[in-house]
């Protein structure tokens, strides 16, 4: 096999590559370099000094100050770019590469937001990655009607009255916004114990980065000039994806600010002709979830789709082969 893949670990050292996707690009590899306890793998194939597959990887470590942050795990958002028809002998290479590099850092693998759930199916399987069932759910923007046409009429009563009692949405432009912003979601994300937020570095670097086309973009709910609620929203190709959305739902219960936050990167990615939104963690396939509710009443659809991962400590991960395959 002729094809050779390489690891790079900081952005001086990228060799020049086409720039597809968001989540295998160079600007995602600076964001991922400028955030404290991310960093960065690119995983890129070579045949003959020429770059035929891309696959960008960020190993994390957790912010909270309990035992989950001193385990690092390896995140993986799709199966990577190519410039090449030979798509499943490239994916060969760079996965072993990257797990063999990944697994000296990272406890835990996991690829997950698949395109396409069946590609590489024997591959991972034969570097002995195991598979769990999982959900996604997105909003299909490029049909003629409103969204508002598909929300649930109830959800679509709280966004007008959220905004007919003073609530304000607009989007973080300074570094004090988005610092007040990312302060306000850290509390909200803080009584979730299962659900990763980034340091707050990581919402300088993608407002700081004004390349055309847009990468990403901060939504806020205001009210009386206080910041209230908001949402993260990446944009790869056409589709838009919501990465972080909430809200002081308690104390201002009546403006409904974590509703407002999903509205504004809907109707926002609707209105600049993007083709999807996509939440970006639905959640395992269990019958109920209060979170995938709450967004299916937006007008979403939900479809089964499946996240691979890979544990470093072989009898653990031979158990959840055996479980799960």
């Amino acid at each position: 096999m002729s094809i050779q893949t390489k690891i790079y670990r900081q952005s001086g050292q990228l060799p020049d590559l086409p720039e597809g996707s968001l989540f295998h690009s160079r600007r995602l590899f600076l964001i991922y370099e400028a955030t404290a306890g991310y960093t960065p793998l690119m995983a890129v194939a070579f045949d003959n000094g020429r770059p035929v597959g891309k696959l960008l990887a960020v190993v994390r470590r957790s912010q909270r100050i309990l035992p989950p942050s001193f385990i690092r795990r390896c995140e993986v958002y799709g199966t990577g770019e190519y410039f090449d028809d030979r798509k499943e002998e490239i994916f060969t290479c760079m996965l072993e590469r990257l797990t063999q590099e990944a697994l000296h850092n990272a406890f835990l693998i996991e690829f997950r937001n698949l395109d396409d759930a069946i590609f590489g199916y024997k591959i991972f399987r034969k570097n002995r990655y195991f598979p769990m069932n999982w959900l996604r759910v997105r909003n299909s923007l490029h049909r003629s009607n409103q969204p508002t046409v598909y929300i649930n009429p109830n959800r679509l009563r709280q966004i007008r009255k959220g905004l007919s009692k003073g609530a304000t949405i607009t989007a973080a432009t300074t570094p004090d916004e988005v610092a007040r912003f990312a302060k306000m979601l850290a509390k909200n994300y803080s009584t979730h114990i299962r659900r990763h937020f980034p340091d707050f570095r990581f919402f300088h670097a993608i407002t700081q980065n004004s390349q055309q086309p847009e990468a990403a973009r901060i939504f806020i709910v205001k009210y009386h000039g206080k910041i209230i609620g908001g949402s993260v929203c990446l944009f790869s190709n056409d589709n838009a994806y919501l990465l972080f959305s909430g809200g002081l739902r308690k104390t201002y219960a009546q403006l409904y600010p974590g509703i407002l936050a999903v509205w504004a990167a809907l109707d926002y990615a609707h209105a600049h002709g993007y083709r999807h939104l996509e939440f970006m963690d639905a959640g395992l396939p269990f019958k109920e979830s209060g979170y995938r509710n709450f967004i299916l009443r937006f007008g979403g659809k939900q479809s089964s789709t499946r996240r691979w991962f890979r544990l470093r400590w072989s009898f653990f991960n031979k158990i959840c082969e055996r479980i799960y395959v």
